[in-house]
């Protein structure tokens, strides 16, 4: 839920209300002391210890609740001004285009997840997608068309994760990262594989205009004490293999481990 902006206007105006209400409300709360002190009668005498005590206790009333009903301003705008936070933090996480976590968030929750990983001695691997051809895409069809297709692949990665428990994020531009703990490098490229052919299968079409897109996959299994940056930068050059090997694959980092020792 979209918390609702608290603008400097808004705590003006709810203060000047809140203000209004008190003074009333002490108003009439001295009004009905004098009438219980004096009835109908001002000149009436009155005990000095009853008017004391009345006195005080008309402070206190007063004073419990202005004091009561401040706190439960500052509490509702604590609150508020709280959800807001969240909700900017929201923002500044997430690509404002597919709802997936952007660069930033994706950084902050996989260095997580990968830390909690490493100390539970837990294999974890990470996958680089990239949209093939998709400046080709681009310049056929049209800036708005590629921006649809970079929500339907964001829509199958999204499904993608929440069955398999995968954290996906729009790396930026037409790059997707993922990152899967608990799994071993061969069931990461089975899953990988899997996701390219549900990539593959998906008809993105807008305005008349429809097509099939498909992905390359580069995957990286991490190592001991390899961070996240490590990581991804060999996902990043298991991905350029996919690419340069024809697109439309999956291709591990070990890979190129082996074509250099090779």
């Amino acid at each position: 839920m979209t918390a609702t902006p608290v603008t400097r206007k808004d705590v003006l105006r709810r203060t000047a209300v809140y203000a209004a209400v008190s003074i009333c409300s002490s108003v009439v709360l001295s009004l009905a002391m004098a009438h219980m002190l004096f009835g109908n009668n001002p000149d009436a005498s009155v005990p000095v210890g009853f008017v004391t005590i009345s006195v005080v206790g008309m402070g206190v009333i007063c004073s419990s609740l202005l004091g009561g009903g401040l706190s439960y301003r500052s509490a509702v705008l604590l609150q508020k001004l709280s959800q807001v936070r969240a909700e900017l933090l929201r923002l500044s996480c997430t690509d404002q285009l597919t709802g997936l976590l952007n660069r930033r968030g994706y950084d902050e929750a996989a260095t997580l997840a990968l830390t909690k990983a490493h100390e539970a001695k837990m294999p974890a691997v990470a996958l680089m997608c990239d949209i093939d051809h998709f400046k080709a895409i681009n310049d056929q069809f049209g800036h708005e068309f590629g921006d649809r297709v970079l929500v339907e692949i964001g829509q199958v990665l999204r499904s993608f994760a929440e069955q398999h428990d995968m954290l996906v994020a729009r790396h930026g531009g037409e790059e997707f990262a993922a990152l899967m703990i608990g799994i071993s490098t061969e069931q990461a490229v089975q899953h990988a594989n899997a996701l390219r052919r549900a990539c593959a299968a998906t008809e993105v079409a807008s305005q008349g205009v429809s097509a099939y897109v498909t992905v390359s996959i580069g995957v990286a299994s991490s190592q001991v004490e390899m961070n996240l940056s490590q990581i991804m930068r060999s996902a990043d050059q298991a991905l350029y293999i996919a690419k340069h090997g024809g697109r439309n694959r999956v291709a591990r980092a070990e890979a190129l481990m082996d074509s250099i020792a090779a």
